[in-house]
């Protein structure tokens, strides 16, 4: 049988009880990084909380999981295996899915241990969170589909719940300024770890703190936030003329104009660079 095992998202002594004694069981063990897994099992054995035993690791990622599905026979599904991401819940904005999936079409037993999550541990912490909250995982990677998505989830009437990488997390607090300046929102960096730091306040306060920080190894390691919900007499609806006012590339304008408007993306697009020589 195939179990879905949560694994510590910083600090080891996280590991479920249930998660170890399955660990003594598998044979197979299926990951989205053998590296990180291979790292976890040494830290589990080094501390005594884990055997000595030697696993049998395959990648199973979004970038090979279809042709390892068709390449396996059913039959080997059937082993002792568990599935770990390389930290907290499998299938949380980790791979997974698709496992689950081809095991319910192929009516194989599964199973899925409760454990550790980035996700339930903002809720608790943030304080915005009172019931109802959506987790929408990572925003998109480029500036104008960004924007975009903020303005459309900047609506929704229950808080949200976003990870960022410390590349992109600068910029996308940058354009959520943009969107809406005084939404609280609370942010949380290496949940669980030594170093685990967090920051609440409005967009703008947040934003100014860690761009204006002398800390350099302020922004390192994974994010977390949680943006408040909307209220019910705000409107987010994309002007040209707020669209205009946006620090943002003219190419991402003109896109942004052809979409709204009509007409030629290099139109507007000349049209915008003209404008800014004159």
């Amino acid at each position: 049988m195939v179990t879905f095992l949560p694994a510590p998202i910083g600090n080891l002594q996280d590991i479920t009880l249930r998660t170890l004694e399955i660990l003594k069981h598998c044979d197979i063990l299926l990951c989205e990084d053998t590296r990180m897994s291979k790292k976890l099992i040494a830290l589990l054995m080094e501390r005594a909380l884990l055997s000595l035993k030697d696993y049998i690791y395959y990648p199973f990622h979004t970038h090979n999981q279809e042709s390892f599905l068709a390449q396996n026979s059913l039959e080997f599904f059937y082993q002792n295996i568990g599935f770990l991401s390389d930290a907290g819940m499998p299938c949380v904005s980790d791979p997974g899915v698709e496992l689950v999936r081809f095991l319910q079409a192929n009516h194989i037993p599964f199973e899925v241990l409760g454990g550790i999550s980035a996700v339930t541990l903002m809720v608790a912490l943030s304080g915005i969170v009172e019931k109802e909250f959506s987790f929408l995982g990572f925003p998109p990677h480029k500036a104008k589909e960004k924007l975009e998505f903020f303005y459309a989830v900047f609506k929704n009437p229950y808080p949200i719940i976003l990870y960022e990488s410390p590349h992109r997390l600068l910029e996308s607090l940058d354009l959520m300024v943009q969107v809406d300046k005084n939404r609280q929102v609370f942010l949380a960096k290496e949940l669980t770890k030594k170093y685990q730091r967090t920051f609440k306040g409005s967009l703008e306060s947040v934003f100014n703190a860690l761009k204006d920080s002398n800390d350099k190894a302020l922004l390192k390691g994974e994010w977390a936030m949680v943006v408040d919900k909307t209220e019910k007499t705000e409107s987010y609806t994309l002007s040209e003329e707020a669209l205009l006012s946006l620090e943002i590339p003219p190419k991402f304008k003109a896109k942004i104009l052809a979409k709204m408007k009509g007409g030629s993306v290099s139109d507007y697009y000349q049209s915008l660079v003209n404008g800014q020589k004159n």
